[in-house]
């Protein structure tokens, strides 16, 4: 499968708000494992930071945690796109998009609760 950076118009048709992150991620596809970080995540989805990224369309299972939070989130989800790394040193970012697949309601509930807490706790005014 080929793989390829989100169409140039598809950061701004997300249809869900998401927040920058700094989590740990293991994800296990196609009999590998990959160890990363969490770039960013919503409730549809999450950006993986890695050199290494499976090819688009692989179906991956994904267990990540917020600081301090139990249990982990043990989700399933499919690479949608790719942001490859470039050898001249241009992208600062490299990694792969992934898309929720199948989440049940307890999970996305318990998605979204973690989303707002960060965003809520990142738009608190400083202590004075």
């Amino acid at each position: 499968m080929s793989r390829s950076a989100p169409p140039p118009d598809s950061v701004n048709k997300r249809s869900s708000r998401r927040v920058e992150v700094d989590w740990d991620v293991d994800c296990e596809g196609d009999d590998t494992f990959l160890y990363a970080s969490l770039g960013n995540v919503s409730e549809l989805g999450i950006f993986v930071l890695t050199e290494t990224p499976f090819a688009v369309g692989t179906y991956v299972q994904l267990k990540f945690a917020p600081r301090d939070a139990a249990p982990p989130f043990v989700l399933n989800g499919r690479v949608q796109w790719v942001n490859e790394v470039n050898p001249n040193g241009e992208n600062i970012n490299p990694g792969m998009g992934l898309q929720f697949l199948k989440l049940t309601a307890d999970q996305r509930e318990r998605l979204v609760d973690a989303i707002h807490a960060i965003a809520y706790l990142r738009s608190e005014p400083p202590a004075s």
